[in-house]
């Protein structure tokens, strides 16, 4: 599959402690997303951050923090972003927790799968 031109970027914002059953939130989310067909999904650890709960989180060794902030990017065509966002919906409804899930159009430069060798 190749992108090129107008996409969307789907952010997801959570907490590392964030489960789906015994499953990573996150995890769950990228598997969903690879089952979907999406182009890719990545998942980001921040270092310092804070949400709704207005609680800072951060990764310093004297916090000893186990719930970092996490982003889940997502790129795909607009079409398929819509048709995920459902999943994700029906994702946060089963694991019960909260979060955050932005999109931006963005204009993809160069996206092409590395050939097999």
């Amino acid at each position: 599959m190749e992108i090129t031109g107008q996409a969307v970027l789907l952010r997801v914002f959570i907490g590392e402690s964030d489960k789906l059953g015994h499953l990573p939130l996150y995890e769950a989310i990228v598997k969903q997303a690879r089952e979907a067909g999406l182009a890719g999904a990545t998942v980001l650890k921040g270092v310092l951050g804070f949400g709704a709960t207005a609680r800072i989180r951060t990764h310093k060794i004297l916090d000893l923090s186990s719930d970092l902030s996490l982003v889940i990017e997502i790129v795909d065509e607009e079409d398929k972003i819509t048709a995920f966002k459902k999943k994700l919906s029906n994702i946060f409804t089963q694991a019960g927790c909260g979060g955050l899930v932005t999109l931006e159009n963005i204009r993809v430069i160069h996206y092409l799968p590395e050939k097999d060798h």
